[in-house]
């Protein structure tokens, strides 16, 4: 990975940290994005003491905010020439129904349009920079979702946060399978994946005691977030999949994703809905000068 740039979302903790200190171990540039300054700068401060690299950078931004989003991306095309791979990583759950700073639904704003303003924000990076690879980290909680395209905000279906998590996935997984599509032939690579079930910060603060108790008891038994960075460093980074794209990983493996996110139709309304919501025209196909 020597000369490679690698920006990774969420990487304070838990996956995104693991995943950005798995990308400085193989001598990559690492971009690491983190919505608190503070432990941002712990996270930083940590994987440069453990790989003694140089080329550590941290960038402050907040994934569910569109502005924020907007100029995290105009930071990254202004100081870094080249993009060789994008690890969209954060991602959170919550338990009620609460709004973004744009006034969308949290859930969907931060697992899934943020990322995918910041993917095509930085699409001409990457095409300049190609080969190179878009990694999405998803989960299979995606396989029970139900998408109900009019209403994917749940401003008029009751909201459930499991539902809203394993929407937002599928939605996810829906946008990199038609983003894969448009981008065949430009050198770009797009993938998402499963990383496991690992113990990580992701339950809410403010979540049921019994459900807290229960994953707490379930812990030890849980992938360790290094692990969980596994996939996402095997999708950033092996030779195996240099020329694999539009692909759902599971330990390594591609495998079938829930059948709604791969149908022709969910792929295009979905693309159509991101575009529509976070204000971007399909540059998608657009190849650079």
């Amino acid at each position: 990975m020597n000369g490679k740039t690698c920006l990774v979302t969420g990487a304070n903790s838990g996956i995104g940290k693991e995943t950005a200190l798995g990308l400085a171990k193989m001598g990559a540039r690492v971009v690491l994005v983190c919505r608190n300054q503070e432990k941002g700068e712990r996270a930083l401060t940590d994987i440069r003491r453990e790989t003694r690299s140089s080329q550590l950078e941290l960038l402050v931004a907040d994934v569910s905010s569109f502005s924020s989003v907007r100029a995290l991306a105009a930071q990254v095309v202004q100081r870094f020439p080249r993009l060789d791979a994008l690890i969209n990583n954060a991602g959170a759950a919550v338990r009620y129904r609460t709004l973004s700073a744009d006034g969308i639904e949290m859930t969907v704003a931060g697992n899934h349009l943020g990322p995918a303003l910041l993917t095509m924000r930085l699409l001409d990076l990457l095409k300049k920079s190609a080969p190179s690879r878009i990694v999405n980290v998803s989960s299979e909680a995606h396989r029970s979702a139900r998408v109900d395209l009019n209403d994917l905000q749940y401003e008029r279906r009751r909201y459930n946060s499991l539902a809203a998590y394993g929407q937002s996935k599928l939605l996810m997984n829906a946008f990199t399978f038609e983003l894969a599509r448009r981008l065949e032939g430009t050198g770009v690579a797009a993938n998402c994946l499963h990383p496991g079930v690992v113990a990580t910060n992701i339950v809410p603060a403010d979540a049921p005691l019994p459900f807290k108790i229960m994953f707490t008891l379930m812990k030890p038994f849980l992938l360790s977030p290094a692990k969980g960075a596994a996939v996402s460093l095997y999708l950033a980074m092996s030779p195996d999949v240099a020329n694999v794209s539009g692909k759902y990983f599971v330990k390594s493996k591609s495998v079938d994703a829930n059948a709604l996110s791969r149908d022709p139709q969910v792929m295009a309304s979905v693309w159509q809905w991101t575009e529509r919501m976070v204000g971007v025209q399909d540059s998608s196909q657009r190849r650079p000068e």
